[in-house]
Order: C-alpha cells, then sequence, then structure tokens
C-alpha cells in the first residue's frame, strides 16, 4: 500500500491525498465485488437448505400451497418426532455409523500402504501396476454392480454388513491422492530412517503418516461422506428393513398408506441425515482445508 501511494505520488500533477484517494477507492471496488460474488454463492447455495429447514417444520396444508410460504405460520417441532418414529431410524443410524467408519478406516489402510509401496519400495512392473490401479477409477460404477453382487451372493454375504463395508474399501482414488502427498516427502529423512534400521512398516507408521496426517484426515473425511451419502450400493445389497442405511430410510417417509407425501416429514429426515456430516464438517474444516491444499500443491 505504501509502495503504490509512493509511487504515485511521483507522478506529475497527483497529490498524497488523491493517490491515497484513488488506492482506497480500488481496494473498496475489489472487496465489494469479492463479497458480492460471494453473496450471491452463499444465497444459491443456502436457499434449498433453509427451504428443507422451513419445510419440515410446515404443517402438511402449507407444504402444497400455492403461491408458496417460505416460512410456517407455526412451528410444528413434532414433525422431527413422527418422522423419527415412522421408520426406524435409530437401526438406520447404527448400520449407517456402522458401515461408514469401518468403510473409511479400511480404505484409508489401503490406500496408505499401497501408496507407500507404490512410491517407496521396488517390485517389478511397479508402474504398470499402478496405471492399472488407476484405470479403475475409468470404470463406470454402474458396470461394477452386476458383478460385484453375483459375488456377493455366492460369499453369502447378501443383507450383511460385509457387503456394506468391504467392496466400497477398495477405491483407488484415496491411493492416487497420497500417492501424489508421498512423492513430496524429504527422501533425506526416509533414508535416514532406514540407516537407523527402521523397516518399511516402522517408516510408513513413525514417519509417512504422521507427516501426512492432514491428507489422511481429508481423505477420511471424503471417503465417510461419501459411504454415508451412498444410496445405489446399500439398495442393491439389502433387501431387509433392519439391514437399511439412512439414505434409503427417507424413502419411507415420502408416502403415506393412503399414496400422499409427506414432504415436511421427508424434510425433518432429511435432517436427521445431514446433521452429523455438518457437525462433523465443523469439528473437522481445519484439517480437511489444510489437507487439501497439501494434496493440491507438489512441491
Amino acid at each position: 500500500m505504501e509502495s503504490e501511494t509512493r509511487m504515485a505520488v511521483t507522478a506529475p500533477g497527483v497529490s498524497a491525498q488523491q493517490a491515497r484517494r484513488r488506492h482506497l477507492w480500488r481496494h473498496y471496488s475489489q472487496n465489494a465485488v469479492t463479497y458480492l460474488i460471494l453473496g450471491v454463492a452463499v444465497v444459491i447455495l443456502g436457499l434449498p437448505f433453509f427451504w428443507m429447514a422451513t419445510t419440515s417444520l410446515k404443517p402438511i396444508q402449507e407444504v402444497v400451497i400455492y403461491p408458496p410460504h417460505w416460512l410456517p405460520s407455526e412451528l410444528r417441532w413434532e414433525n422431527f418426532v413422527e418422522a423419527w418414529h415412522a421408520a426406524p431410524f435409530d437401526r438406520f443410524y447404527i448400520n449407517s455409523v456402522v458401515t461408514g467408519v469401518a468403510s473409511t478406516v479400511l480404505q484409508v489402510l489401503f490406500a496408505l500402504f499401497m501408496a507407500y509401496a507404490f512410491v517407496f519400495i521396488r517390485f517389478p512392473a511397479k508402474n504398470v501396476l499402478f496405471l492399472l490401479v488407476l484405470a479403475t477409477m475409468m470404470i463406470p460404477v454402474e458396470m461394477k454392480l452386476v458383478p460385484n453382487y453375483l459375488l456377493l451372493k455366492e460369499l453369502h454375504w447378501i443383507n450383511t454388513y460385509w457387503a456394506l463395508i468391504i467392496p466400497p474399501a477398495a477405491h483407488a482414488f484415496p491411493v492416487f491422492v497420497l500417492h501424489q502427498q508421498f512423492r513430496t516427502l524429504p527422501k533425506d529423512l526416509l533414508d535416514a530412517a532406514t540407516v537407523d534400521g527402521a523397516t518399511h512398516t516402522q517408516i510408513l507408521l513413525r514417519v509417512v503418516a504422521p507427516m501426512s496426517r492432514p491428507l489422511l484426515a481429508a481423505v477420511a473425511l471424503v471417503s465417510f461422506v461419501g459411504r454415508w451419502n451412498d444410496y445405489l450400493w446399500p439398495l442393491i445389497v439389502t433387501n431387509k428393513v433392519a439391514m437399511r442405511t439412512l439414505p434409503i430410510g427417507l424413502a419411507y417417509l415420502k408416502e403415506t398408506q393412503e399414496g400422499g407425501n409427506r414432504w415436511n416429514l421427508l424434510m425433518a429426515g432429511t435432517i436427521f441425515v445431514i446433521a452429523p456430516i455438518l457437525v462433523l464438517f465443523i469439528f473437522t474444516q481445519k484439517q480437511f482445508v489444510e489437507g487439501i491444499t497439501r494434496g493440491a500443491v507438489k512441491g
């Protein structure tokens, strides 16, 4: 700021006060444009959530009227109680937490060991195998549903936690992200650990993993959110209500026995689903942002 003011002062016919005014005007104009863009983005992204929250508190008569009312005439908190008892949400929560946590832990562990091997261990056809791992990301999810289902059927894993945990745990994207991160680590530190007699497992757990902790947290958060919101795979491998997860459980709230849509209860149930993820992100956003930043910068 001071350097720009000095440069302006040296210009003929421009006083220090005029230069300062021009600089402040430029600064405030840029900030105003930035805040305007951010404000529009907040409105666009936040409006659906606001509508969901207000709809969850409306009586059903106000949900379907036209023109729509943004705010409910009365707050019906009993919608949440009714939605909770309309389906076994306690069981859905247990299933989502168990499968989400277990699948995330396995996915991170698999990616951690595979990425370390591809970066720091020499073995035949390493680059070819890594390309094959990355090639699995090019296969559409829909093409893998039938063979995976037939395999799980032969293993008698249908309607079990194994079907909801094991297949999603094998994913190539975390391997690629950690692979890129491990390539940026200082080799001198790893060589020093090798000279001290550390094994590959000790180097991974005591050196590589602690240095990559923010990125591991980001990978784990993305993986958990993906498992928490997954709808198609749990729908295919489970047909018992007791094994359903939260995204599938929302379907039990939509229609009444008379065929009408209970949109207020559905919105209340949706809040049940997204609330844990919002709370989790609030407490881990620092690690998430730091991990994404590290993963995006290659040294």
